[in-house]
């Protein structure tokens, strides 16, 4: 018996000796005696809390244990994925955030149900299995890791793709494919009646250079974009500061002050491809506020002006007003002055100054209206111009409503002669901009000096701060798209983060909308109470204070 205790007695104490040594390794009484003496002077209400909140800082840091890939839907009812990030924490497993983004979708790229589900399910199998896999153990906080890994996955999957596609046409025994550099004038047609209209046909119908090849969406890019936000909002999570704050030092190496808050361009009007009247130019007609306004002082106003739009055209015995999905209001119109009458008119019955206190950018969305067999953009029901027919057009718009300051999206890429042209003719009062988020690089538009960013697709938060910081000096202003994930306000933050100019958010309508500018309220709010939040009293030129 006495040797049986004997070896229990042993065995105890190569334990205790065990424990003990583990203890010291881990510097478990050192940290016991600091937080007992903290404790002991602070003396706090709820001794518990103060010992939890004491360890937590001590934990590992939490590392991605999964992914998960779910479907939803977006603002429009269409299929989207939103992507989940779980991390280990104290270690347990944690649901850490969920993020979705915009599809490229739009009316003209409107993808079939079939083709649209089959390209969610794609996403949602990369983030569950191979992305899940890939990013098991990486820190959140890594950002540019993470996007790193994201962006070499996406280029894999996209020379498989275009492997795949190569093979298919050797296979079919399909002709190499047409030339696709764009040049300067197409080929003479041989056809007989264009021979004989002589002179006429080479003066008076001016050629026009073939389209550039389209961007190619891969199916499943969605995943990039959604797992590489996720991730964003769990790294701001875990350092405790919002996700504005967790992009500006992403950004800037440092936590920036002061910031400042985006300016709100607010879509008044859609007269575009999608409204029942015959125009088809204006695809937005968007308020651009006085610089210097809180945020939530500019909706006020808006709002207000928006109500007495609708009571003109309500009034009216040929126009009503119709909400349309995208929380602006459609209207039935045949030429591009009457939607700028409308607004003109509003703002003299609701006290507004327009020009100074308000004015207009247009969303031209001109590159949707090319009429490629006949070389013309028709803008609206049977009325053809050509490029710079065009041209002319915006210049005598812009001299007849001088509110009018920025215009987007105006003419194709292609058109590069007739960017340079209405440059020179109202590039000294009104900003041109064109979208960048897939022509990032592609060769600069001459004249334009404004442009505009989306984040959608594949694009990952290191892609943004990447393009925002390319393009530092100029406009830069973020949009929605008429896909945008149902009540996701991380768009707000983004654009706060990467200090830009301008951010399109729709119009005030919705409750995907509200929630965004409900977001930029909020976060103003913050700011100002912080004492960090700086106020621009004029805007980027050429607009007017």
């Amino acid at each position: 018996m006495a040797n049986r205790l004997s070896e229990e007695e042993q065995d105890l104490h190569h334990m205790k000796s065990a424990a003990a040594e583990f203890y010291r390794l881990n510097r478990v009484p050192q940290e016991l005696e600091r937080v007992l003496n903290q404790l002991f002077i602070h003396r706090p209400e709820d001794i518990h809390g103060y010992l939890a909140d004491y360890f937590k800082k001590l934990c590992a840091a939490p590392r991605i244990s999964r992914l998960r890939g779910k479907e939803v839907y977006d603002a429009r009812g269409q299929l989207s994925i939103e992507a989940e990030v779980f991390c280990i924490v104290c270690n347990k497993e944690k649901s850490m955030s969920s993020a979705a983004v915009s599809s490229l979708s739009g009316p003209k790229e409107a993808l079939l149900d079939q083709q649209r589900a089959a390209d969610v399910r794609t996403a949602a199998q990369w983030i569950n299995e191979p992305l899940s896999t890939m990013l098991k153990d990486t820190n959140p906080c890594e950002q540019s890791e993470v996007d790193h890994i994201l962006s070499n996955f996406f280029m894999a999957r996209y020379l498989e793709d275009k492997d795949i596609q190569n093979k298919e046409k050797e296979e079919l025994g399909s002709p190499s494919e047409p030339e696709v550099v764009p040049s300067p004038l197409p080929a003479p047609s041989k056809d007989k009646k264009s021979v004989d209209k002589g002179k006429k046909s080479t003066t008076a119908e001016k050629q026009f250079p073939p389209a550039e090849p389209p961007e190619a969406v891969l199916p499943g890019s969605l995943a990039i974009g959604s797992v590489s936000l996720a991730v964003a909002q769990t790294g701001a999570k875990i350092q405790g500061v919002p996700l504005y704050r967790y992009i500006a030092a992403l950004k800037n190496r440092e936590d920036p002050t002061p910031f400042h808050i985006p300016v709100p361009l607010i879509t008044l009007l859609s007269c575009g491809k999608t409204s029942t009247g015959k125009l088809s130019l204006l695809e937005e007609v968007i308020l651009i506020p006085k610089a210097g306004q809180r945020v939530k002082q500019i909706i006020t106003k808006t709002l207000e002006l928006q109500k007495e739009m609708m009571r003109i055209m309500n009034t009216s015995t040929k126009h009503g007003a119709v909400l349309c999905d995208s929380g602006v209001l459609a209207v039935s119109y045949e030429r591009p002055e009457q939607p700028l009458d409308l607004i003109t008119e509003a703002c003299s019955n609701s006290g507004l100054a327009l020009g100074t206190e308000v004015q207009l950018a247009l969303n031209c969305a001109a590159p949707e209206l090319m009429d490629y067999t006949k070389g013309k953009y028709e803008i609206a029901t049977g009325v053809l111009k050509t490029p710079d027919e065009l041209v002319d057009m915006y210049q005598t718009l812009v001299s007849k409503y001088p509110a009018v300051v920025a215009l987007i999206d105006p003419l194709r890429r292609e058109d590069r002669e007739q960017w340079e042209k209405l440059s020179n003719v109202i590039g000294d009062s009104c900003l041109l901009l064109s979208d960048i988020t897939y022509k990032a690089k592609a060769p600069p538009l001459p004249g334009v000096r404004g442009h505009i960013l989306k984040h959608t697709q594949e694009t990952t938060v290191s892609d943004l701060i990447c393009i925002a910081s390319e393009h530092k000096g100029s406009v830069v202003m973020m949009m929605t798209t008429c896909s945008e994930p149902c009540s996701d306000d991380s768009l707000s933050d983004i654009a706060v983060g990467l200090g830009l100019n301008f951010v399109k958010l729709g119009g005030l309508s919705g409750a995907q909308r509200m929630t965004k500018y409900n977001r930029l309220i909020s976060i103003e709010e913050e700011l100002s109470q912080q004492g960090i939040l700086a106020s621009k009293e004029k805007h980027p030129p050429p607009t007017v204070p």
